[in-house]
């Protein structure tokens, strides 16, 4: 346990922090394994309607500084490389 008052102070916000970026970041898994069951099921309308809503998810996310930019570009670029290949079969 820290001695100084800041640093006291900085490690409750730390922890505070942690725990939101938890939240957004398992809210990006959580989006990203419905869109990927729906393209293994062979879904294309619910992998495409699931695709919109992680997407938003991960620019939220990335907004918000959880994750990089091209971390965030990276992520939606493959889910919608599989969506699309749903699609077209």
């Amino acid at each position: 346990m820290p001695n100084i008052k800041s640093s006291e102070r900085s490690v409750k916000t730390d922890a505070e922090l942690r725990a939101r970026n938890y939240s957004v970041r398992s809210a990006i898994k959580t989006s990203t394994r419905k869109v990927e069951e729906a393209v293994n099921t062979g879904k294309a309308d619910e992998a495409k309607n699931l695709l919109i809503n992680a997407v938003s998810v991960i620019d939220k996310a990335a907004a918000k500084g959880v994750i990089h930019k091209n971390a965030a570009a990276r992520k939606k670029s493959r889910l919608a490389r599989k969506a699309n290949a749903t699609q077209q079969a």
